[in-house]
């Protein structure tokens, strides 16, 4: 029985295709509104959502069709899951041809080819000269706390140093490294010890590398005695934070410093990596090579799993038993990470996110100038991985949270998917499929100059 699931489009919008969907059974009726009830009284109030009153019933490449037809322009990709997009054919063949020899066996039981397939691909495709082998692990918090684990094995040291803003996850030890309250740290601690906070540089808030690098040593001097310290881990583009790339000075800075007190460089590409900065890695424009990298989101196109790379010594410190995890590297979402994988590349993906990147960056400028002038603080990015960020006004400067929630909710009531980002919530970035179409794209930065032109109307009244 099929159900067509079209929004109508709005006044001046281009026509998209019409989507069908084949349903196996009879299919079941769901209204958003019934849909939001029921989530009130099953699901916590902690876990949050973008768009609260829209529940999918089908998507596609970078369009989403909720419960009742309605439809959207998705440039949040799941939060940077979707490189590849929605139900990418090569990814969902992959996975189903899979599903029809095993589901799981779990490696630490009975081990399989695809673990081992994709575990040689990401060694190859990681940087650096030297040997490298790979953990599957299922979330990227998982990955983050297994790097730390590892790194500690391995120097035989505690201390861990994160950055100001950064975002490692929601586990206990993750959370004592993210850089930021509210919401994800409000009320929950204490957090490990042996975590230590520097400076991230962030030329909106006046730190320069410099100062970074100087807030570091001091932290040294202060609390983190340096042949203590097991990993310095960074984003190299903030995620959470407000996705700004890390200078590649300080970059290169951090390596002298690791290399000089014996101490793990962990690059958290967590949402950076596959292809979305325009390398397969965002470290790759910096020129330098970590010790450990961790990976999730868009390395399996959709599928729950995540990772950690990093060179073959490092890797091995740990006992046979000390890694791993009953789900880890599940066998279904490793066959859709090698299709993934061969997509961003034989789509030349990488080259895409550089051309879409200039794209959006040249375009939030211009509409920036247009409908929000002296608002738009900042457009930034590496490749598509962009962001654009909102101030009250350019004199003071101060971050302006309640445009940037009116632009998100206007854009909702239009037809596009946005989420915020950034220490003050004052900042939209941008997720978009790589795979989306250039009409798509200009629909969707179409809706976005409405909502946002109407997010500034309304704040004046």
């Amino acid at each position: 029985m099929a159900n067509t699931a079209k929004r109508a489009p709005r006044k001046g919008a281009k026509k998209t295709t019409q989507i069908s969907i084949v349903e196996p059974v009879a299919p079941v009726t769901y209204k958003n509104a019934d849909l939001t009830a029921r989530r009130d009284a099953a699901v916590p109030r902690g876990v949050a959502s973008a768009a609260p009153a829209v529940y999918a019933k089908y998507a596609e490449n970078s369009e989403l069709w909720d419960v009742e037809g309605n439809r959207y322009i998705d440039f949040v990709g799941g939060i940077g899951v979707l490189n590849t997009g929605h139900r990418h054919p090569s990814v969902i063949a992959a996975a189903k041809a899979q599903e029809d020899h095993y589901t799981h066996t779990s490696f630490q039981v009975v081990p399989y080819a695809p673990y081992i397939e994709l575990a040689e691909r990401l060694n190859a495709l990681a940087p650096g000269d030297a040997p490298k082998k790979t953990l599957l692990v299922t979330t990227g918090a998982e990955a983050v706390e297994n790097a730390v684990k590892i790194a500690r094995t391995a120097t035989g040291r505690p201390g861990v140093i994160a950055f100001t803003g950064s975002y490692h996850g929601r586990t206990l030890l993750t959370l004592g490294m993210t850089g930021k309250v509210t919401p994800y740290k409000k009320n929950v601690g204490p957090f490990p010890a042996d975590v230590f906070r520097a400076p991230f540089p962030n030329v909106r808030d006046g730190i320069t590398v410099e100062d970074a690098l100087t807030g570091l040593k001091n932290l040294f001097l202060t609390d983190a005695q340096p042949d203590r310290v097991a990993a310095i881990i960074i984003e190299p583009v903030l995620g959470e934070g407000g996705y700004t790339p890390v200078p590649f000075e300080m970059m290169h800075a951090l390596r002298e410093i690791c290399d000089q007190h014996g101490i793990l460089l962990i690059a958290d590409e967590v949402q950076a990596g596959f292809g979305r900065t325009g390398k397969w890695f965002a470290i790759e424009h910096s020129g330098v090579v970590p010790d450990l990298i961790t990976v999730a989101k868009s390395m399996a196109g959709g599928y729950p799993l995540a990772g950690v790379i990093g060179r073959s010594d490092i890797m091995d410190s740990m006992e046979p038993g000390g890694l791993g995890g009953t789900y880890g590297g599940n066998p279904v979402a490793c066959a859709a990470a090698l299709a993934a994988i061969d997509a961003i590349d034989q789509e030349d993906l990488l080259g895409r996110s550089i051309a879409l990147g200039d794209k959006l960056k040249a375009r939030f400028a211009e509409i920036g100038g247009r409908a929000a002038p002296y608002r738009m603080w900042d457009v930034r990015g590496l490749g598509a991985m962009v962001a654009v960020e909102f101030v009250t006004d350019f004199d003071t400067a101060n971050p302006d949270t309640a445009l940037t929630k009116r632009l998100i909710a206007n854009a909702l009531e239009r037809g596009l998917l946005l989420l915020s980002c950034g220490m003050h919530g004052n900042a939209v970035r941008v997720m978009v499929p790589l795979t989306a179409s250039d009409e798509i794209v200009d629909e969707g930065l179409a809706i976005f100059e409405e909502a946002l032109k109407a997010a500034v109307e309304e704040g004046v009244l």
